[in-house]
């Protein structure tokens, strides 16, 4: 059955070219346009007002006989727009246009884009509004979470899933990182991401041992990750797990606190080396930089004997529990600023002062250019608080008397108090860097005589 033929609208002039028309006309006689293309005029569809009333339709003038404004439906509306691509076609003969050749396959990946542009590290996820999922219960209506479960830290009633998103109220969990704490025995450490970077590339490990006498011993390692390098965070963590569980297994059998802080420091620069040695498909995010990379510094505390190692540039400073005694920094930077005043070409506060300041010259990573671990042995003659620390807390306390000042005076016996005394310290004087503190009291406190 042939189709129906669209009726004409009533239209006096042309919609194309506006030429007046002739009652029954089905072309334009000046330009050809295809009248019964129009089609005819609806009902008005009028705006709805805020309140919810309809205005009543104006009455056009008597005699006008308004044309369908062009490129339009007809109803004041843009006719849609197609890509050539959409609408079919035929040919000069009138036979429909053959389909247009399939795109040639894409050669296989090589598993590295050397074309990607440049792209951040990390991108903020938007939490998702449990109101659109029709499967979200209602927050009232939450089931509580399993024992041991991990609880939103916004609503503090939803389980957060493997995606780190709140089940019950749709919000995005901190990174565990971002954040951490712990306290182990009489020793604590704290490390935060700070106010300006998107991540915490600092790690720490801190623990308590006994030595085959039975005497205790503190051990304390921090790690600050090299940014410039690739994955930071991953180098930091590695070492300081690796250092932190050689100390835990070398003193036990006897081995000396300043020997085994070397060993340690070993086992940490074969640990991030390792991480160089990753499949090249994992380096597709960034195939041109460099190998992961890290400072340490460390400290192990016993009765009567004090051990520090470092390599780069975080510090361990000494604070005397008796603050009328002079407190005093242990530990020399592997920097540019230190080469200059050891040198004697320039003064502390003009090298410190230099743009080139915190370059370092001594890191942990496959592209370090020679391994050279500094250890010292000091015996205090007093009680006190080891201080191990990276730059993001000292670039705010940078003397020996400065971070005494910052540092609490009952740190000694509340060592995580103190710690996020220091942390906020830093924090509050911007947070520029991450920020991670480790307290250890001196002498050693035997286990069980934690904090108050």
């Amino acid at each position: 059955m042939m189709s129906q033929m669209p009726q004409q609208a009533a239209v006096s002039k042309c919609p194309s070219c506006e030429e007046p028309l002739e009652s029954g006309d089905r072309f334009c006689g000046a330009c050809g346009y295809d009248l019964s293309a129009v089609p005819p005029r609806p009902d008005d569809h009028p705006d709805v007002a805020v309140g919810g009333a309809v205005p009543a339709p104006a009455p056009a003038p008597d005699g006008v006989d308004w044309p369908a404004a062009r490129d339009s439906d007809g109803q004041g509306r843009p006719v849609p727009v197609h890509a050539a691509a959409e609408l079919p076609g035929t040919d000069s003969g009138g036979a429909p246009l053959p389909p247009p050749p399939a795109a040639p396959p894409a050669p296989p990946s090589a598993g590295v884009r050397f074309d990607r542009p440049g792209e951040p590290e990390e991108y903020p996820l938007q939490a998702p509004d449990p109101r659109l999922n029709s499967t979200a219960a209602p927050l009232h209506e939450a089931a509580a979470p399993a024992p041991g479960a991990k609880v939103c830290v916004a609503c503090r009633a939803g389980r957060v899933d493997d995606d780190g998103y709140c089940e019950n109220c749709g919000h995005a969990q901190p990174r565990e990182r971002d954040h951490m704490e712990q306290e182990s025995g009489p020793v604590a450490a704290v490390s935060d991401r700070g106010l300006r970077h998107h991540r915490n590339e600092d790690a720490f490990s801190v623990g308590c041992t006994a030595l085959p006498d039975g005497a205790p011993a503190s051990v304390a390692i921090v790690c600050d990750g090299v940014s410039s390098a690739t994955r930071p965070d991953d180098a930091s963590l590695a070492a300081s797990r690796a250092a932190g569980e050689l100390l835990m297994t070398a003193l036990p059998r006897g081995t000396h606190p300043q020997q085994a802080m070397h060993d340690a420091i070993l086992a940490a620069s074969h640990a991030v080396n390792a991480l160089a040695d990753e499949p090249a498909t994992a380096r597709e995010q960034g195939p041109h930089q460099n190998a992961p990379a890290c400072t340490l510094v460390g400290a192990v505390v016993t009765a009567g004997l004090l051990v520090v190692g470092w390599v780069g540039d975080s510090r361990v400073y000494w604070v005397p529990a008796d603050r009328a005694t002079p407190p005093a920094r242990l530990t020399e930077d592997d920097s540019w600023a230190a080469q200059m005043v050891a040198a004697g070409l320039m003064s502390e506060a003009e090298a410190y002062a230099d743009d080139r300041a915190h370059a370092i010259t001594g890191w942990l990573g496959a592209d370090a250019y020679e391994l050279e671990p500094h250890t010292a042995s000091f015996k205090p003659d007093r009680p006190g608080v080891v201080v191990v620390c990276t730059d993001g807390l000292w670039n705010y306390a940078e003397s020996a008397e400065e971070m005494a000042d910052a540092m609490p005076l009952d740190a000694a016996v509340r060592p995580l108090h103190g710690a996020r005394v220091l942390v906020g310290h830093a924090l509050d004087g911007g947070g520029h860097d991450n920020v991670t503190v480790a307290l250890v009291p001196f002498p050693a406190v035997p286990q069980g005589a934690g904090s108050a």
